[in-house]
């Protein structure tokens, strides 16, 4: 099998070629491109393990020193968003879309249009450009499977012969690090507190996202593009356990759920190997030793990034990249220290009431305009020191 991992040297990636790693490594996976960010070294290490064809940094900057490393291996060295998207179209089987954030929108959506498998865990490509991006891959024959835990789980147990019984999406949160925080003593929280996530090993920015529930208002957002469903029919429900990845129901009054160890190499290699399921080396659930499985309705007083993200699907057009695109600048600013922790949703919510979401796009500059007005006035909400 031909694969890619964009985004090979983040915490999903890493666990992407773990997963490769155990089933065979370069006995079992051509690998073809591999890329990342600053982290040169441990990308020249990777495809050179890997044996892959090329090495792909986004930052230009960085270009001579992978290229050091990797002299004589006979790996081409690339670097920049141009390089980026030419190494996601060369054809492959299967690709994880693994670049955090809109930069990943255009290697991804190049990917997809040469018909491969799209192990999905970007988020931005379905919160921001959701119906182009299916367009792309309907056109080209592609499949899109979901690598989001929440997403995987559902994927899993969705009954695609029965979607018209399908009655409530119910997307289960960690709740994060400050699930029973009050508001007041979250506003004075740090990045490093926000970024301690109580049960998965994740980035910063993936993992204070999940402190203030914006990661999970974007999943609800993914799951309406992913499954066909309404936002009323998509649910959120506080399990702090995070053994009971996600929940489906159905009309009959049942409830199917996929539950599992928080472990991301389960989605990883059930997306890799499709549809079957492989043999991993993750630890199996030991039920006689759940002491109890806790489930809660979120506070949207505390955390207003769910009630923002049911906005955007009731609007629908770009609602959902200009969202994200302020989102991503609050981020910023937060974890430069420029505002603070209960500002993200603030300054999220004054951009949506200034910009008009528009029509579904058509371009994916479509949709760099509509995030980039949204980050322009999201800056201008974040004080500079």
């Amino acid at each position: 099998m031909r694969i890619s991992v964009l985004g090979s040297t983040g915490s999903i990636g890493r666990n992407t070629l773990d997963v490769i790693r155990h089933l065979g490594g370069r006995d079992a996976f051509q690998v073809v491109a591999l890329t990342g960010q600053d982290n040169v070294e441990l990308l020249a290490g990777q495809a050179v393990e890997f044996g892959a064809a090329v090495a792909v940094t986004a930052n230009e900057a960085r270009l001579p020193e992978l290229r050091s490393a990797l002299a004589g291996t006979g790996i081409e060295a690339a670097a920049g968003d141009a390089a980026l998207v030419e190494a996601a179209s060369r054809p492959v089987d299967w690709c994880m879309a693994a670049i955090v954030g809109i930069a990943g929108l255009a290697p991804t959506l190049a990917a997809a249009r040469q018909g491969a498998r799209i192990a999905l865990a970007n988020k931005e490509c379905l919160v921001s450009a959701g119906a182009l991006f299916q367009r792309a891959i309907e056109r080209a024959g592609g499949l899109l499977l979901p690598v989001d835990s929440e997403h995987s789980a559902i994927f899993q147990v969705i009954d695609r012969a029965a979607e018209a019984a399908v009655e409530r999406i119910i997307l289960t949160a960690s709740g994060g690090p400050f699930r029973l925080w009050p508001a007041e003593r979250m506003a004075d929280v740090t990045p490093k507190v926000a970024a301690a996530h109580p049960n998965w090993s994740m980035g910063v920015k993936i993992s204070i996202d999940s402190a203030s529930l914006f990661n999970k208002a974007l999943e609800m957002i993914e799951a309406k593009h992913l499954f066909g469903a309404s936002g009323r029919t998509i649910e959120v429900v506080v399990h702090p356990q995070s053994v009971v990845h996600s929940m489906v129901g159905y009309s009959d009054g049942s409830v199917l759920a996929q539950l599992g160890p928080p472990d991301m190499r389960t989605a990883i290699g059930y997306a890799l190997t499709y549809p079957a399921r492989p043999n991993l080396p993750v630890e199996r659930l030991d039920f006689s030793a759940l002491a109890r499985l806790d489930f809660e309705a979120p506070d949207e007083g505390r955390f207003p990034a769910l009630r923002l993200a049911r906005r955007a699907m009731e609007a629908g057009g770009l609602s959902g990249a200009i969202l994200n695109g302020a989102k991503e600048v609050a981020l910023g600013a937060f974890i430069d220290r420029r505002i603070g922790f209960l500002d993200i949703a603030r300054i999220v919510e004054q951009v949506m009431d200034e910009v008009a979401p528009g029509s579904d796009p058509e371009t994916i500059e479509a949709v760099f305009a509509a995030d980039g007005e949204a980050r322009r006035r999201a800056d201008a909400y974040a004080p500079r020191r």
